[in-house]
């Protein structure tokens, strides 16, 4: 960690302190935008990628597997950077300017494949949550590791029924991933068995 600044940045997104939190985000937030804007995206694109980045950061503090090399700005921004360069690939738009700060450091493989997961994630559940009640429900349940007679006793069904819907629910959450058009460049694999 570069300096008692950062140290106090990080400490205060680990345990959730507001002041910390908002005023690293007030400090930051015009960089990325910048940035984004420049480069094909909208206001939702700068706020969507600047959560996702202050999670990832969050979630590699909690695990103990942040290194900083540079200033918690410059690997914050290069985070940023980087998934939003993915999205567009992703979505095959083109990356136009190129100004980074001077000091940026090389994003290693491990964040890369960080970001294709959360990308991962951000899919299934975007479909995940169009799908009715009843099969989000049924699909949880199933996910928590309940057996059908169990999920049939929760949900009130015959367990033939409950059978029945999460093949059902499956084959629709299923379709809806593979339409879409993320599907394909992420090479999804479903992490969880289906």
């Amino acid at each position: 960690m570069n300096t008692t600044e950062d140290h106090k940045i990080l400490e205060g997104i680990v345990s959730g302190n507001e002041v910390i939190i908002t005023t690293f985000y007030r400090n930051n937030l015009p960089y990325i935008r910048q940035y984004i804007l420049q480069n094909s995206g909208n206001e939702e694109d700068v706020e969507d990628v600047f959560q996702d980045a202050l999670i990832l950061v969050y979630q590699k503090l909690k695990t103990d597997s942040l290194e900083l090399h540079s200033s918690l700005r410059t690997y914050f921004y290069g985070v940023c950077k980087n998934m939003w360069r993915n999205r567009l690939r992703k979505n095959k738009k083109m990356v136009i300017a190129e100004s980074l700060p001077e000091d940026i450091q090389i994003i290693d493989s491990d964040i890369i494949k960080e970001i294709e997961r959360k990308e991962r994630e951000h899919v299934y559940r975007k479909h995940f949550l169009n799908l009715s009640d009843t099969c989000r429900e049924v699909l949880s349940l199933l996910f928590q590791g309940n057996s059908m007679k169990n999920i049939a006793h929760i949900t009130g069904y015959s367990e033939g029924y409950t059978r029945k819907k999460k093949f059902e629910c499956k084959r629709s959450l299923i379709e809806m991933i593979e339409k879409d058009h993320i599907y394909e460049e992420l090479q999804l694999k479903p992490e969880k068995k289906l």
